[in-house]
């Protein structure tokens, strides 16, 4: 029996419409196979940024040359592994500090308070053309104008990757109380930091000083280091916003739990380790990075004069909350605190 004219098209229209409905799904299938839902129990949505980190990654033959650089990369992966017990799927904004020199092929995690100033002028020359040939030519204000380097965080997914895998990364690391207290005297007992006391300074006064007066209220210019400490560790500071970068901890702002670092650095030797650094990188000979006579560099007792004022109990809770960059840098407790 035939099947009448107009059946035949409905079952023509169906068939073509199922065909085309089977080809959507395998097109969508094949384009986003890393973001697919895993049907596996136990498993979590992929992302392209969770192969950020790759543990077989090797250092530079160079880096063979130099072995502190190598023996603390070393003991920061062994922290990593016995300290952090997930690891969490990085994000584009968690590369904000991590700047880009497309030029020579680094990368370059920068730390407040760690001569991070002088080594965005140090990148500003590498990346300028000739723009630039002197780091100490350039003002301290414009190494941190925005827009003066990229980030890794402004590239494209697949780019970002690329440069991760192929680019020299480093950081530098200091002490953290020594850069605790290094970001309280500069932010809060220097008479120009004046944007500081008010964003800061009077909400510190505000919350933490008995029956404060209406100058300081209305100036936040004169934080003690204490207030500081009261403030930091207060439970309702990190519910309200993310930290300062001046005062964040360093494996917050890096994440070298997750990155792979080629080099870290230190503030306790800064001059040799910008060196090995700049040495690696090959422009050793066309570059001077910026000296410091500061005292300030190599004053053990510094952190040790401020925390003198603070009690065993706030020592703690401030000690707990740094714990992790004192783990992952290898830095001891220090012989001051009475935790």
């Amino acid at each position: 029996m035939r099947m009448p004219r107009g059946g035949r098209l409905l079952l023509a229209t169906c068939l073509c419409s199922l065909f085309l409905l089977v080809l959507y799904f395998q097109t969508i299938t094949k384009e986003e196979p890393e973001t697919k839902k895993s049907s596996s129990p136990g498993k979590s949505r992929r992302s392209p940024l969770q192969s950020l980190y790759r543990g077989d990654q090797q250092p530079p033959e160079l880096l063979a040359a130099h072995g502190p650089l190598r023996g603390r990369r070393e003991l920061l992966e062994q922290a990593c592994l016995s300290h952090t017990r997930k690891r969490r799927v990085l994000s584009a904004d968690d590369l904000k500090h991590l700047i880009v020199d497309d030029k020579h092929g680094l990368i370059y995690c920068y730390v407040p308070k760690v001569a991070c100033t002088n080594w965005k002028r140090v990148f500003m020359v590498l990346t300028s053309d000739g723009r630039y040939t002197d780091p100490l030519a350039i003002p301290a204000n414009e190494a941190h104008v925005a827009g003066n380097l990229r980030t890794l965080s402004q590239f494209p997914v697949a780019e970002i990757n690329r440069r991760l895998r192929s680019y020299l990364k480093f950081i530098f690391v200091r002490e953290p109380f020594e850069r605790l207290v290094s970001a309280y005297r500069n932010k809060f007992t220097r008479s120009y930091n004046t944007a500081f006391h008010k964003r800061y300074g009077t909400k510190i006064i505000r919350r933490h000083r008995p029956d404060p007066d209406k100058q300081a209220l209305e100036n936040g210019s004169d934080v003690t280091f204490l207030e500081f400490v009261q403030y930091l560790v207060d439970p309702r500071t990190q519910r309200e916003e993310p930290l300062n970068e001046h005062w964040e901890r360093v494996h917050s702002l890096c994440h070298p739990c997750l990155i792979h670092y080629d080099v870290v650095g230190k503030y306790e030797s800064l001059e040799p380790d910008t060196q090995a650094v700049l040495r690696l990188a090959g422009v050793d000979g066309a570059i001077q990075f910026p000296t410091s006579g500061k005292s300030t560099r190599t004053d053990g007792d510094m952190a040790a004069r401020f925390f003198k004022h603070v009690s065993p109990f706030y020592q703690k809770k401030l000690f707990n909350m740094y714990r992790m960059d004192f783990l992952l840098f290898n830095y001891t407790t220090p012989e001051y605190l009475r935790t």
